[in-house]
């Protein structure tokens, strides 16, 4: 009979749409963090109706990336100190708009012997986005690899995966150093780095929304923040996680 009664239960209703949230959580300077934006090409469309920016599969591609800018400028150089330590320094203090004092503030170098090649140091900027979801959502940190940069980057950036509906963490930018004899320079204003969301049905859209500090979401986050400096391999503390998750932690933010 139950099989029967199933017949009628009213289908569970589900948004076509997902909403991804974002948030801004930084304690000072947040002004200086610009929201994500979905991608735009600047250029002028195709006058055939088979050219590449008219192709749906290109388009439906671009309609899925998402871009956060480089909230200040950053002038790197990589030196050692006497004991052979990795040292970073800011070879030109005054020509920048942003002050490197504070920027240095941002920037953690890796232990050595967290690096993947012994060759290749990497250091990690600091950001204070979220991306945040009450769906099965998985966020992909990709390197901002539709913006053409003159003079490529001595290195690549680290990616990442990982479930926002779980575990909405504060990214990082990671930095593998390839070539040490080249500067980092990051500008103010361009593209620092991407994001793309993968949902259980891959062909939903979904929708950007600034996201409110709530109190359960504030209580949700002491849980997971700092916890790299107890544990290793945190993922296998997603099922914890979800058990103490509350039922909604997206709260759309008013303006």
């Amino acid at each position: 009979m139950s099989g029967l009664f199933d017949l009628f239960k009213k289908p569970v209703e589900r948004r076509r749409v997902v909403e991804v949230g974002w948030m801004i959580d930084a304690e000072k300077a947040g002004f200086i963090y610009e929201a994500p934006r979905l991608y735009q090409r600047n250029a002028p469309k195709s006058v055939s109706t088979k050219g590449v920016g008219l192709c749906p599969a290109v388009l439906d591609y671009e309609a899925r990336i998402v871009e956060v800018l480089c909230p200040f400028d950053v002038h790197l150089r990589l030196g050692r100190d006497d004991k052979g330590n990795v040292q970073l320094q800011y070879p030109r203090p005054h020509e920048s708009e942003s002050n490197p004092q504070y920027i240095a503030r941002l920037i953690t170098t890796s232990n050595p012997s967290e690096w993947r090649e012994q060759s290749k140091p990497v250091l990690q900027l600091h950001t204070p986005y979220r991306f945040i979801s009450d769906e099965t959502v998985y966020i992909n940190q990709l390197p901002p690899f539709y913006h053409y940069r003159p003079s490529p980057l001595p290195g690549v950036m680290v990616g990442g995966r990982y479930p926002i509906d779980v575990w909405p963490r504060l990214l990082m930018w990671a930095f593998e150093w390839h070539d040490v004899s080249q500067d980092l320079i990051l500008k103010r204003g361009e593209p620092w780095f991407c994001a793309r969301f993968e949902f259980e049905d891959p062909s939903r859209k979904f929708t950007l929304v600034e996201a409110q500090m709530t109190p359960e979401l504030e209580q949700y986050l002491k849980g997971m923040d700092t916890v790299t400096q107890y544990v290793a391999r945190t993922f296998s503390l997603f099922p914890t996680a979800r058990s103490r998750r509350p039922k909604q932690l997206l709260v759309k933010a008013k303006r």
